[in-house]
């Protein structure tokens, strides 16, 4: 049985995996804990999630006792923090022995020069950097299972990259052409303005600027042209993608490119017909879709999932169960 801690349980994501962990019969939440400083310290989880009333935990804050007694009760921590949080913590549990897998941006790039561009700080735990590897499941299976140090990626790199990577070897110069809609979720629990479901109407944000661009296009070893949204609904993400494939690439090529995910049991792939949110809602599956016109070599692919579970925590868990091998 491993134990595991989580912290910045009070928000969405952290939420989440409290209740996706408590499922596994082999796994058992150590903790779930918030800064000592946060209003949601003492709670009962129920109190802040009615749907999760079944769930006995009480919300700790972070003390210094408390980090004491996960280095000596768990096996792993998740971080549902903030990114400079995570910065500090990730490299504190990891030092320690911990198994850690980051749910934030602070270890998704190889290249500590990018943290101050896109993230504003820079990245001071260069030890825990070089050792850490990036969590797309489907993917990174091997060095997931290796390393201590796993950052899981976003939810919009996570729905492009399952999309797109099948069929690298094809592009062409040409940028893949990402336009992506995500639920108010996405911005996190905190009361802000522009994410009140009140406010919010299909919008586009952080046009050729958004920290998940180069996320994408580290991982897919191409650059790519990210758009995001904001839909007015709660929960999931849907990305279409254009993209222009060299002109020798024939449709049985982009079939046999998929069938990677054959024996993927989360991600579902099927030619000619695309999903939708609610496809994927709730669930930790990745829906794909695709058409090719080999005409003049653009393919169309739209991939679905839930911004909460494998847009995040249901990832995470993959990743936890990947490394201890359940």
């Amino acid at each position: 049985m491993k134990q595991i801690a989580i912290i910045g349980a009070s928000g969405y994501t952290g939420a989440q995996m409290t209740q996706l962990v408590d499922t596994e019969s082999q796994l058992s939440v150590q903790g779930i804990y918030v800064s000592e400083g946060s209003a949601d310290k003492h709670k009962p989880l129920s109190a802040l999630y009615p749907a999760y009333s079944h769930l006995p935990y009480q919300i700790s804050p972070l003390t210094e006792q408390a980090k004491q007694l996960i280095i000596a009760d768990a096996d792993a921590v998740v971080l549902a923090t903030d990114h400079a949080v995570s910065l500090e913590l990730a490299a504190y549990f990891y030092q320690h022995g911990l198994a850690v897998f980051d749910l934030s941006g602070a270890y998704r790039f190889a290249d500590k020069n990018q943290y101050p561009k896109w993230y504003g700080f820079e990245h001071t735990q260069t030890d825990t950097l070089n050792d850490a590897v990036y969590g797309l499941a489907e993917w990174n299976a091997t060095e997931i299972a290796q390393s201590k140090m796993i950052a899981v990626p976003g939810c919009y790199p996570t729905a492009s990259l399952l999309a797109l990577k099948p069929v690298a070897p094809f592009l062409t110069g040409t940028l893949p052409v990402i336009n992506a809609v995500s639920g108010v979720t996405g911005a996190g629990r905190k009361a802000q303005l522009h994410t009140s479901f009140c406010e919010v109407s299909l919008t586009p944000y952080g046009v050729l600027g958004h920290r998940h661009q180069p996320e994408i296009a580290t991982h897919l070893g191409h650059e790519v042209i990210f758009t995001p949204h904001l839909g007015n609904f709660k929960r999931g993400i849907l990305a279409t993608i254009t993209v222009q494939l060299t002109p020798d690439t024939t449709t049985q090529d982009i079939v046999k490119a998929f069938a990677m995910y054959d024996n993927s049991p989360l991600v579902h792939v099927k030619h000619n017909a695309f999903p939708k949110v609610d496809d994927v809602v709730m669930t930790p599956q990745c829906h794909i879709g695709w058409k090719y016109d080999e005409n003049n070599h653009y393919l169309v692919i739209t991939s679905a999932i839930d911004n909460l579970m494998k847009g995040a925590a249901s990832q995470g868990l993959q990743c936890i169960k990947i490394h201890f091998d359940l």
